[in-house]
C-alpha cells in the first residue's frame, strides 16, 4: 500500500493544546439565540447563510450502521466515516449495504479528507468501494488504518493516502483543525473528535463508552473533553446506540472474568469460543487463558485469521511463540489441549460457527464433549439467525454458554448515564444525536433536555439532511441526494436496483417459463411448454395454462407480428391473466418462442 508522508502536518501534546486555545478562544462566550420552530422544534431554512457549518448526512441516522457524516464549511468539506451494513430480508442476494456517496463524487475537488473513528465494519466497510469513485486521504489510528489496508489490497486498489494519527494529535484540514480524543470501545484505536471550524468547535463522540478499567489501553480522555467543554463547543453529536438502556456498560473487565470461569469449568472438555474479530482485546484474553491453561489455539473464519495477524504485526495483539496451531491440525490434539477461536457470533449463513451447527464444516465436528461461547450480544434483526445456530449446537450435544446466561459479553457502546456524563462535560449550545434508529435519536434528544438543553437546539435528523449551524441558530437547509447503494459481488447497484426488485418479484412469487414453438413456413403454433420454478401448480393447472397460451395464440394470425417482442407481450398478457385468477400469485413470466 503506498503511503504519502507529510501530507498533513500532525502535532502533538503540549502543542495540541495550545493551538486548540487559540483556535477556540473566541468562541466561548454565550450568545442569546432566537429559532423558529419547525422540523423536530428546528427552524427549516430555504436561504442558507454562506457563514454558517453545514452538517450532512450520507448514513447513520433513523438507522443502525452504514455511518457517514459531512462536514462543510465554505468551500471545504470533511467525512466522518465510511461504514456498511447488512442486508434485510428484502435484499435476496445483496452481500453489502453502502451509502450513496452522489453529493461527494459531485464536490470531489473540495473533500479535504475522510477521518475514521475506528475499525469496525460499520465505520470502514465502504471505503473500498467508494474509493473506486474519489480518492481523498485517509486519516485514523494504526489499528484501524491496517484494517483498511486489507481491505484495500482485496480490491486491489494502492493509490490510496493513508495517514495515521494517534490519541491527541491535531490535523489542519482547509478550514477545520480535527484533535484526536482517546476513546473506550470494543476495538482498539476508537477517537472521539474536536473539529475546530471558524464558528466554534464541533465535538463528535465516535462511538464510545466510559471504561475505567479497561484491559488494555487508556481510560477514556475525559479531562480533555472537560477541558474542550469549558472552551465552549458549538455542537455535540453523539452515539445513541445504548440510550434505551439505564446505568452505565459493564467493563471489559467482566467479560475475563467471566472467561476464566469457562476455562477452569470445562477443564476437560474443548473450547469453541466465537467473537467480533475486531475486538482485539477480547482475543488478547482468550489468548492469555489458553497459554495460562495449557490449550492451543486455533483460528477459524478468514476475517479472524485475518485480524489476528494484522494486529499482531502492529503489536496491538501479542501472541505467546507455539500458542497457535492451523485448524487442520486438531485431529492431532486432546478436547483438553484445544481452544477454537471461531467468527459467526451472529449466526452468519457462512461463518465458521454457522458452518460448524449446520454439520457443514469438516474441519471441526461438534460433539458432546464441546463447550461452545458465544461472546457478543445478538444484533437486532439478527435473532432468528443466532438461535437457530444455538439450538442446533445443542441439537449436535454441545453445551452452550451465551449473554442470557453469562455475562459474556460487554457493549462497546454508552448507556445513559454514561450520555449524561458526556453531555455535562462537553455543555454543547447546538446538540444532534446520531448512530441509532429514530426512536434512539427521539430518545437522546429527550435525554438533552432532559440535561438543560432548548429543544429549539436539538436537531434530529435523517438521511439526505442537512442541518446548517451558525453562533444564533440552528436550522434545516437543502436536502440532497442520498440512500443506500447495494454491493452483489463486485459490481454496485443503486436503491432502484431493477436487479432487486426482480429478485424480491422471484423470491415472493417465482417464475414460469412459457416456451411456444412456431412452424417456420406456416406460421402456425405447434407446441407450448410451461416451466414453474418457485409456483405450485399441479399437472392439472399447468395443462390449463398451455391451453390458455395455445388458445390465445390461435385466435390471431401470427403471420401479422411484427416481431418476436410483440408475440412474447401476448404470451405474457395471457398467461398472467389466467395465473393470477387460478393461483393469486404474480410470478415473473419469462416467454421463449422457437420457430421450428
Amino acid at each position: 500500500m503506498k503511503k504519502e508522508k507529510n501530507v498533513h502536518a500532525v502535532t502533538s501534546g503540549a502543542k495540541n493544546k495550545k493551538i486548540y486555545e487559540k483556535q477556540t478562544a473566541k468562541h466561548s462566550g454565550k450568545q442569546k439565540t432566537s429559532v423558529a420552530k419547525s422540523k423536530n422544534g428546528v427552524q427549516n431554512n430555504q436561504k442558507s447563510s454562506k457563514k454558517c457549518v453545514k452538517v450532512r448526512f450520507l448514513g447513520g441516522v433513523g438507522e443502525i450502521g452504514k455511518n457517514m457524516t459531512v462536514v462543510e464549511y465554505g468551500k471545504d468539506i470533511i467525512v466522518i466515516d465510511a461504514g456498511l451494513t447488512f442486508p434485510g430480508d428484502n435484499m435476496p442476494g445483496v452481500d453489502l449495504v453502502i451509502p450513496d456517496i452522489t453529493y461527494l463524487v459531485e464536490n470531489a475537488q473540495r473533500i479535504k479528507g475522510i477521518i475514521i473513528t475506528h475499525g469496525h465494519e460499520d465505520h470502514i466497510g465502504a471505503l473500498p468501494y467508494i474509493l473506486k469513485e474519489i480518492n481523498p486521504p485517509i486519516f485514523g489510528t494504526k489499528l484501524t488504518l491496517t484494517l483498511i489496508e486489507n481491505k484495500l489490497k482485496e480490491q486491489k486498489l494502492s493509490a490510496v493516502s493513508l495517514n495515521c494519527v494517534k490519541a491527541g494529535s491535531v490535523i489542519k484540514l482547509g478550514a477545520f483543525s480535527v484533535e484526536f480524543i482517546n476513546v473506550n470501545h470494543s476495538i482498539a484505536g476508537a477517537v472521539g473528535l474536536a473539529i475546530t471550524t471558524p464558528l466554534g468547535v464541533i465535538f463528535h463522540s465516535g462511538d464510545f463508552k466510559i471504561d475505567f478499567t479497561p484491559v488494555a489501553g487508556e481510560t477514556m480522555d475525559l479531562p480533555r473533553i472537560s477541558e474542550i467543554g469549558k472552551k465552549g463547543v458549538l455542537l455535540l453529536m453523539a452515539d445513541s446506540t445504548n440510550i434505551e438502556i439505564e446505568g452505565s456498560t459493564m467493563s471489559e473487565k467482566v467479560v475475563k472474568e467471566t472467561l476464566e470461569h469457562v476455562f477452569s469449568d470445562n477443564v476437560s472438555r474443548r473450547l469453541i469460543i466465537a467473537t467480533f474479530a475486531s475486538n482485539v482485546h477480547r482475543l488478547q484474553q482468550i489468548l492469555d487463558l489458553a497459554e495460562k491453561f495449557k490449550r492451543k489455539v486455533a483460528f477459524s473464519g478468514r476475517s479472524m485469521i485475518n485480524i489476528a495477524e494484522a494486529s499482531s504485526k502492529i503489536g496491538e495483539l501479542s501472541i505467546p511463540e507455539g500458542l497457535i496451531i492451523d485448524v487442520e491440525k486438531l485431529k492431532n490434539f486432546k478436547d483438553e489441549q484445544i481452544v477454537i477461536v471461531s467468527t459467526g457470533t451472529q449466526g452468519e449463513p457462512m461463518s465458521a460457527l454457522t458452518r460448524m451447527a449446520s454439520g457443514e464444516f469438516n474441519k471441526v465436528v461438534i460433539g458432546e464433549n464441546d463447550t461452545v461461547v458465544i461472546s457478543a450480544s445478538v444484533i437486532p434483526g439478527n435473532e432468528k439467525m443466532i438461535y437457530g445456530v444455538i439450538n442446533n449446537l445443542y441439537r449436535l450435544g454441545a453445551e452452550v454458554i451465551y449473554e442470557s446466561l453469562e455475562p459474556i459479553h460487554v457493549s462497546g457502546h454508552a448507556c445513559r448515564n454514561e450520555l449524561r456524563v458526556l453531555h455535562n462535560l462537553v455543555k454543547p449550545k447546538y446538540f444532534i444525536p446520531v448512530h441509532g434508529e429514530y426512536r434512539h435519536l427521539k430518545k437522546h434528544a429527550v435525554l438533552a433536555e432532559s440535561l438543560g438543553m432548548k429543544k429549539s437546539h436539538v436537531a434530529i435528523a435523517d438521511i439526505g439532511d442537512t442541518v446548517e449551524i451558525d453562533s444564533k441558530t440552528i436550522r434545516f437547509g437543502e436536502k440532497i441526494k442520498a440512500g443506500s447503494r447495494f454491493v452483489d459481488g463486485v459490481e454496485i447497484d443503486g436503491a432502484d436496483s431493477f436487479v432487486l426488485r426482480d429478485r424480491v418479484h422471484l423470491s415472493e412469487d417465482g417464475i414460469v417459463v412459457v416456451v411456444v414453438g412456431v412452424e417456420e413456413f406456416s406460421a402456425t403454433l405447434s407446441s407450448v411448454e410451461i416451466i414453474c420454478k418457485g409456483l405450485l401448480m399441479s399437472e392439472t393447472l399447468i395443462e390449463e395454462a398451455k391451453q390458455t397460451v395455445a388458445n390465445t395464440l390461435n385466435r390471431i394470425d401470427l403471420r401479422k407480428i411484427k416481431d418476436e417482442q410483440e408475440l412474447s407481450g401476448i404470451i405474457r398478457r395471457s398467461l398472467k391473466n389466467f395465473l393470477y385468477k387460478t393461483t393469486k400469485k404474480n410470478p415473473m413470466i419469462l416467454p421463449v418462442v422457437m420457430v421450428v
